[in-house]
This record gives C-alpha cells, sequence and structure tokens, in this order.
C-alpha cells in the first residue's frame, strides 16, 4: 500500500478528501437538504476518447477546455459536467467538487425508482474507456476511498455502489466492460 493511500482522509462536514490535489469546479450546486448521500458513482473518461494524459479531463471539469484543440472538443463544447474526484491512470487523485455539494456527473438518471442521482451520489470518475482495463494503481486508489466515504457516510451500502450505466442505461456505458467489478469489491474493504 502506498504512502499516499495510508494518509487519505475524508472530512464529511468539510467534504474533501485530504491530501488531494483541488481544483475548484463551477459544475456544481447546493444538494437538496435532508437528502442523505448513499450511493457512489463509478464512471470512466478520457478526453479526447481513447487518449490519457494531459489537461483535458481537469479543464473540462474545471469550465476552461480550449475547444479549438482536438476536433471532439467542440462536440462537448457546451456541456457543464464534474465530479467529485477523478482518479487517473497513475493513481493521482483531484477534487473538483466537495462531498457535501452536488456535483454534475450524472445527468438524467435513476436508480430503484429515485430520480436525480446527482442530489444524493458522489461522482468518481475513472481514467480510462469502456474497452481498455484499468490500472492496478486506479483499483487500488478507488477501493480505499470508497472505504473511506463508506465510513464518513455509512448510507452508502455496497449494493449502492454502481457504474454510469446503472443509472443510465441506454444513454451510458462507463465505467464499461473492461471495469473489473469483482476484483474492486475484492480489496475493497
Amino acid at each position: 500500500m502506498s504512502p499516499m493511500i495510508k494518509t487519505l482522509r475524508v472530512d464529511p462536514k468539510k467534504g474533501f478528501l485530504t491530501p488531494v490535489l483541488y481544483k475548484p469546479s463551477p459544475h456544481c450546486d447546493a444538494r437538496p437538504k435532508d437528502i442523505p448521500i448513499d450511493m457512489i458513482v463509478i464512471h470512466g473518461i478520457s478526453l479526447p476518447p481513447g487518449q490519457f494524459g494531459g489537461q483535458a479531463i481537469e479543464d473540462f471539469f474545471c469550465g476552461h477546455l480550449d475547444h479549438s484543440q482536438h476536433p471532439f472538443f467542440e462536440t462537448i463544447a457546451d456541456l457543464r459536467v464534474s465530479a467529485h474526484l477523478l482518479i487517473k491512470r497513475s493513481g493521482e487523485i483531484i477534487q473538483f467538487v466537495p462531498f457535501t455539494e452536488r456535483a454534475w456527473h450524472a445527468g438524467v438518471s435513476s436508480f430503484e425508482g429515485r430520480t436525480r442521482c446527482n442530489d444524493f451520489s458522489i461522482g468518481i470518475e475513472l481514467e480510462g474507456t469502456d474497452e481498455l482495463a484499468y490500472e492496478e494503481a486506479q483499483y487500488h486508489q478507488l477501493a480505499h476511498v470508497i472505504s473511506l466515504l463508506r465510513h464518513a457516510y455509512p448510507a452508502i451500502t455496497q449494493d449502492r455502489i454502481v457504474g454510469h450505466s446503472d443509472i443510465a442505461p441506454g444513454r451510458k456505458t462507463d465505467p464499461g466492460l473492461a471495469f473489473n467489478w469483482d476484483y474492486l469489491k475484492g480489496i475493497t474493504a
């Protein structure tokens, strides 16, 4: 286990994972009052699609992606999207929205008859694609973060850790067939 994993902490009142880089996103708002955080949604993203590294994901979530840098970026120019966390291929974690606020990650969504999943979930993006295997470092960081979040927000049960495809079927496919749910469950404490 890396030293970074051992030192991570969640402050449930302020909504921060520390010590990780915080890049505030404008793509968030207040959660509805009196609705507990009770779900984690796992996503996959790469910008441009299929390419890893660089700053494009961070710039996209922070609202300053240079749309002239790649033809694909023009197709997402009007989107206002964020996540609470991004776990890069290296295992580095970046936070964009405090857990206490509503990140705009789920879009039109429902789970067990409840709509608007952004209201009650934490969105975690993994740098990756539906088709390529995620990195070992990402799984280990994700497993550790899930354990910390479940401790900080006890309404998050194992059956409420889902993929974007589970809450937006037919519209979203991430984290994709390459994501190994059994492996994640096996390493999550």
